[in-house]
């Protein structure tokens, strides 16, 4: 495979979490900016064809992502109003769960127990979808994800917002560009906090661990060669297989579509 394993500082256990609540609330503007809910918007139409219910199940949810936003665009369409939206991580994120879980809402659910992409409960059914999370698991882990969803006779959606084609050598060089680009776009993070802008501009911790953990996880990024590894014996005459590029803002994006047929 192309990518290689390095490691990314939101990964660590002893990593403090009130800057990993910083950090999370960059990605979520920066997923804004480039538009990641409308290129989602398809292809998670596309799944919910082929689930047995109009359920998405969004697996390593962390505190919401950019699905929160799919549901939301998913929900004022007719042929959509009954979807319902189920969050989930293996550690789940329990500010967020609280969050959500308070409010009178009647689509959108975070399981607070843990639930584990590559062995969840048969009875959660429907779409599953992982937005930015595969590049975190080791090849063994992710095939075991694929397999699991194939297993189940569910559909599953994965989908990064880069697809790791400069050499593999020179990942390193994306560090200084997402140094800078994260001064142009924390002003537009919400909500805004003196954490977020002295951690960004006085002591500038914040754009070093984002510069890092984005280079990091383009590397880590699987190509659509590394998908078609993955996947290897996992198709059948009842289950099928898409992969494919999208182009979009910042460069292109790679998707894998698991359908039951």
């Amino acid at each position: 495979m192309k990518r290689i394993h390095l490691f990314e500082f939101e990964d660590q256990a002893w990593f403090p979490d009130w800057i990993r609540v910083l950090m999370t609330r960059y990605i979520m503007t920066f997923h804004k900016m480039l538009g990641t809910a409308d290129l989602l918007l398809p292809l998670v139409k596309r799944g919910l064809q082929y689930a047995d219910t109009n359920v998405i199940l969004d697996l390593c949810s962390g505190s919401g992502g950019p699905m929160i936003e799919v549901a939301q665009k998913l929900k004022k369409s007719s042929e959509s109003s009954d979807l319902k939206l189920i969050l989930s991580d293996l550690y789940p994120n329990q500010s967020a769960a609280d969050q959500f879980n308070k409010v009178n809402n009647q689509y959108i659910e975070y399981i607070t127990s843990p639930v584990n992409a590559s062995d969840v409960n048969k009875k959660l059914k429907g779409l599953r979808t992982m937005v930015s999370s595969m590049h975190h698991m080791k090849p063994n882990v992710a095939r075991q994800i694929l397999k699991n969803a194939k297993e189940s006779n569910q559909p599953i959606l994965i989908f990064e917002i880069s697809d790791n084609s400069p050499p593999i050598f020179l990942w390193w060089l994306a560090i200084p560009f997402a140094f800078v680009t994260s001064l142009f776009v924390t002003p537009m993070v919400r909500p805004m906090t003196w954490q977020q802008v002295v951690f960004t501009y006085l002591i500038p911790i914040l754009p070093l661990f984002i510069a890092w953990d984005g280079a990091v996880s383009n590397a880590r990024t699987y190509t659509l060669e590394d998908m078609e590894i993955l996947i290897q014996g996992l198709s059948d005459e009842n289950y099928q297989w898409e992969k494919g590029k999208i182009k979009g803002k910042g460069g292109s994006k790679v998707y894998l579509l698991g359908i039951p047929t």
